[in-house]
């Protein structure tokens, strides 16, 4: 019987993972203890919970509570999934660097964006880790918190947790690119080796068949392509195609957002709103249904026990079970991938069993890829060791060195953007001053 502990459950993510662990024999006897800030959304997804458990008359037990360390101790299993502060914040990292022409997507990643989202959730996971080195020093730690790269390489030198970052853009890849050369998806096999957001799938097959010459002719087709284009642009150019979406890609790297007339080439106006329209008029999905009820909008969803694809239950059920489970995760190149830095963050195969989570050695990247990789690991690193040294400076260095960001803007520029956003973030940055003896502000919520 194992104790899953899981921060910042108020969201439909928090369901999903406790209808995953109830899909799972090895699981379903677990204690499913559910911790976010929020308690109305906590309150909402502990019911949706046990509503589930006594539907399916599955031994499952689900707690609750606002205070993590009433649920701590003695876990097996804390899943972290958070976001700090309110939206405004992650609004203020996009629409500040647009003004002075650094036109960011999603801004969770890396960039100016990604190293003020670091500086928002790291000390406040920090303070978790404290809190799980004192009260469930054994537990396995499975994080699902953006930025995926920054937070796993600062808990990992930072803390002796257990500790592996999932994100879902492997999974989701491959079974687009399974999709395109027409292979159902379980006769794949793949590898995909790099960093978080910016990993590259380096072999596709069934069999002894490489798929790679499938994928080539299925990006003459300009319908396939769609608003897809950045990572077809760097499957033609570089080899390989990348694990997350073109809109996250257009941001981590100098050859797609400099210019509104980049953009407009690499997202087709008229064909993103197409898109978008048809998302609008589509069936609701489950995720959707989820915010509309979390929100007081729409009835409870039905419970549907099935498995999702995130690893999060897989490495715990293998963990439980002894049978081992591969996935990809988040950990420290120790002699993993040859060509990126030693004891950097990698995203690499792994396996977990009653071992735990061991990672499969890689090699050496393609040449190419290693340097676009190393582009963004430039940034983590400065970044984290900002963080961990309250260095301001580092923190500057961190979204100079951006791609984008230095391809865009001058120095001064950026030193403007910076202290804009520094000044526009400042109640949550008290921190950073070596004096500063205060906790940190836990604004937290799923």
């Amino acid at each position: 019987m194992a104790k899953i502990v899981m921060i910042g459950a108020g969201s439909p993510f928090g369901g999903r993972l406790c209808l995953d662990v109830m899909s799972r024999e090895g699981l379903r006897d677990s204690t499913v203890c559910l911790c976010d800030l929020h308690e109305g959304r906590l309150g909402r997804v502990a019911e949706f919970a046990r509503k589930a458990a006594e539907q399916f008359g599955l031994p499952t037990t689900i707690e609750a509570s606002t205070d993590r360390t009433q649920l701590l101790p003695e876990a097996d299993f804390v899943v972290t999934s958070i976001r700090v502060g309110d939206m405004k914040y992650a609004k203020l990292a996009g629409d500040i660097p647009r003004k002075y022409g650094v036109d960011q997507t999603i801004a969770d990643t890396v960039g100016i964006g990604g190293v003020f989202k670091l500086f928002r959730a790291g000390p406040v996971q920090r303070q978790f880790f404290r809190d799980m080195e004192r009260l469930c020093p054994n537990a396995l730690v499975l994080n699902h918190t953006n930025p995926m790269a920054m937070l796993s390489w600062l808990h990992l030198i930072d803390s002796p947790m257990a500790y592996v970052g999932l994100c879902h853009s492997v999974q989701g890849t491959t079974q687009k690119l399974a999709r395109l050369a027409g292979v159902p998806y379980k006769d794949v096999n793949y590898k995909v080796a790099g960093i978080n957001h910016l990993s590259w799938v380096l072999e596709l097959r069934r069999g002894k068949e490489d798929l790679y010459p499938r994928l080539r002719q299925a990006a003459e087709d300009p319908e396939t392509v769609g608003t897809d284009k950045v990572r077809f642009e760097l499957m033609r150019q570089f080899g390989y195609f990348p694990t997350e979406s073109s809109q996250h890609n257009s941001e981590y790297l100098p050859y797609f957002r400099r210019t509104a007339e980049m953009r407009d080439a690499y997202f087709p106006p008229d064909r993103v709103r197409k898109e978008r329209e048809a998302r609008t008029t589509a069936p609701v999905p489950m995720w959707r249904q989820w915010q509309l009820w979390m929100n007081g909008k729409a009835e409870m969803p039905e419970p549907q026990l099935h498995h999702s694809n995130e690893y999060t239950i897989g490495i715990m059920d293998a963990v439980v079970t002894d049978v081992p489970f591969r996935f990809n995760g988040n950990v420290l190149n120790h002699g993993l991938i040859d060509n990126l830095p030693a004891g950097c963050c990698v995203e690499v195969p792994c396996i977990a069993d009653a071992q735990g989570v061991r990672p499969v050695r890689v090699g050496a990247l393609p040449p190419q890829l290693a340097a676009l990789d190393r582009s963004n690991i430039a940034v983590q690193e400065l970044a984290v060791r900002a963080l961990l040294d309250r260095d301001r400076e580092a923190a500057f260095h961190a979204c100079a060195l951006d791609p984008l960001t230095a391809a865009t803007a001058t120095l001064p520029v950026i030193r403007q953007i910076f202290d804009e956003l520094w000044d526009a973030y400042k109640d949550l940055l008290a921190w950073f001053d070596p004096a500063h003896q205060g906790p940190v502000p836990e604004l937290v919520r799923g």
